[in-house]
């Protein structure tokens, strides 16, 4: 099966891009090769898929059974693709966010026929917009497409909720006793998920002919405290973390592009019924524990220097909202 994978060098699509190597998928990744991240197995094609004539160019020959595009954000995104796709695959995979889902819930287990609805947060708001196009394209004109809704998915980020995801500002702030920004009281349920988990559920999509026209999210069934993941990255560092309790709302004042996240996602408990996907793709569980894959994620930062170098401006995020907080009570 030729799968083209718009990114696939990613955060989460790293995993993907791997296991569909594994799988024997004939795999092309489509990006504009600024990451150093090499899949051995795996076609790269050269381009900007925001210059659909270069694109054009470069697919030219190529029919493929399914594209995903890792990166599509906009609703231009996803009507440049409908452009692009239409008559170009048979299968199309969007992949959306679970922080579209209804903020606050008004049942505690989400499913994918919770609500879609986030009034907080831009980036989930203009996710949905994308669905709701794609949705539009499959009723009316059959386009083949399926959707797909990650949540907080982590491999090479830390799964946080203030702070540099992407940084390894927490360990070392940890290591040095500095304080750790927790909003809430910490004991809202979250559910964290690593890549290599959420590969198993997506591979088994590809190309799945009874999930076109279908929504799915694919999470780990491990459910944690706020408390719980700040305290496992800590226990997996050798240290006790001191985890100072924010007020996400105060966190929003200070810095409103966390605090979006926050009051827009984080803040809230977060249960996924994942019994849709295991239908789907029967063989699908995941099995790596928060405390076991945080290990990973450490020994990856680990393994290169220039990985673990902080800059002032992840600490002086901390530090302001912990300044402004001491000062308000």
């Amino acid at each position: 099966m030729k799968v083209l994978f718009i990114g696939g060098t990613g955060n989460i699509s790293v995993s993907v891009s791997k296991l569909a190597i594994e799988r024997g998928f004939d795999l092309y990744l489509l990006n504009r090769g600024k990451l150093n991240v090499t899949i051995d197995g795996a076609t790269t094609l050269i381009a900007d898929i925001k210059q659909p004539d270069q694109v054009k160019q470069v697919l030219a020959g190529h029919q493929f059974d399914v594209v995903v595009n890792w990166i599509a954000y906009l609703e231009e995104d996803v009507q440049r693709d409908l452009e692009l796709f239409r008559d170009n695959c048979r299968h199309y995979i969007f992949i959306g966010t679970a922080s579209s889902y209804q903020k606050p819930l008004t049942h505690p287990i989400i499913t994918e026929s919770t609500p879609m609805s986030n009034p907080y947060w831009t980036y989930s708001q203009q996710k949905i917009r994308c669905e709701e196009l794609l949705m539009e394209a499959y009723r009316q004109d059959g386009f083949p497409m399926t959707i797909v809704r990650p949540s907080h998915t982590y491999d090479t980020r830390f799964p946080i909720g203030v702070g540099n995801w992407a940084s390894y500002v927490i360990p070392e702030r940890m290591i040095q006793g500095k304080p750790i920004v927790v909003h809430g009281d910490g004991t809202s349920l979250w559910t964290v998920t690593h890549c290599d988990d959420f590969a198993k559920g997506f591979v088994g999509l590809l190309g799945h002919p009874q999930a076109v026209g279908h929504a799915f999210h694919i999470t780990s069934d491990f459910v944690l405290t706020w408390n719980q993941i700040y305290e496992q990255i800590g226990d997996a560092l050798g240290v006790k973390p001191n985890l100072v309790h924010v007020p996400s709302e105060f966190i929003n004042k200070i810095d409103p592009n966390t605090g979006a996240g926050l009051i827009g996602d984080k803040m809230w408990s977060a249960v996924f019924d994942n019994t849709k996907i295991k239908r789907f793709v029967p063989d699908y569980v995941a099995t790596i524990p928060f405390h076991m894959g945080i290990r990973r994620t450490l020994a990856w930062f680990q393994a290169e220097e220039s990985r673990m170098q902080v800059s002032e401006a992840d600490h002086a995020l901390l530090d302001d909202i912990l300044s402004a907080y001491k000062h308000h009570q």
